[in-house]
């Protein structure tokens, strides 16, 4: 007899659309998500695809920000249209510049869109909130930062960490607006700010608060030389991702944030 319509969805390999909400000018986050997941493939069996729609920006300064971020509303619907299993708005100065607390806002517009399009609720995530969700799970109260962006733009990224009841004990502001030149920073000089910026009296360090400034590479370097948790903007990301999916957020060599239970 043949094979009715339900064999045919019996037999298909179910894999997690994780949907990427990207400035055009990153090239970081399409990277070291997907990296962080294929490592986790390795301790558990779960499989993902990676979908992503820009919004136009070259330069990080607000008025560019304020623009790209208008232009989200579009690219939430476009990944609906790939019925995507879950999205990331993956900037999160962004964010952050609009005003403090606004990640709850845009989530929310987000996921109306999303619904809207494909007719059922599409979890939305942002860099900008997961990185201060996973503070807040980390029970962190005073942490350090180091960032790519002008010394103003650090400046509303410290502001907007401390409006969540976060302090701020420290940062290091490498004053790059190029968004192509700051995926272009060697992440290896991580490891010698990670040790100038002030850590002594902090609960974690995020060692990038910036999903377009490499830090994978050196994360779980760093991790190893404080006792402190070291993250990022992607890999509580990533972490926020995988909770949404319902999926045990766990990967290895991305900082004690994912790190798999001991034992």
């Amino acid at each position: 007899m043949p094979s009715s319509g339900g064999d045919h969805e019996r037999f298909t390999m179910q894999k997690n659309r994780v949907g990427l909400i990207v400035p055009s000018s990153n090239t970081t986050m399409e990277t070291e998500i997907p990296a962080i997941l294929a490592a986790r493939s390795e301790i558990r069996p779960e499989t993902f695809t990676f979908h992503s729609s820009r919004m136009r920006m070259k330069h990080v300064t607000p008025e560019e920000l304020t623009a790209m971020d208008a232009d989200s509303l579009r690219c939430a619907a476009e990944l609906a249209d790939a019925r995507v299993d879950v999205m990331a708005y993956a900037c999160l100065v962004a964010i952050m510049s609009q005003g403090t607390g606004y990640h709850r806002e845009s989530q929310k517009k987000l996921a109306a869109v999303a619904e809207e399009v494909a007719g059922s609720a599409i979890p939305v995530v942002s860099s900008a909130g997961a990185l201060v969700e996973a503070l807040q799970h980390l029970q962190v109260k005073k942490v350090a930062v180091l960032t790519p962006y002008v010394k103003e733009l650090t400046a509303t990224v410290c502001e907007y960490i401390e409006f969540e009841g976060i302090e701020v004990v420290d940062s290091i502001s490498l004053e790059v607006s190029d968004n192509l030149a700051v995926g272009r920073l060697d992440p290896q000089q991580l490891i010698q700010l990670a040790h100038q910026v002030k850590t002594s009296d902090a609960d974690a360090l995020v060692l990038s608060a910036c999903v377009q400034m490499p830090s994978l590479a050196v994360l779980d370097t760093v991790q190893q030389q404080f006792d402190i948790p070291v993250l990022s903007a992607a890999s509580a990301t990533t972490w926020r991702l995988l909770k949404d999916l319902g999926l045990d957020p766990v990967a290895p060599r991305a900082g004690r944030l994912l790190a798999p239970a001991a034992g």
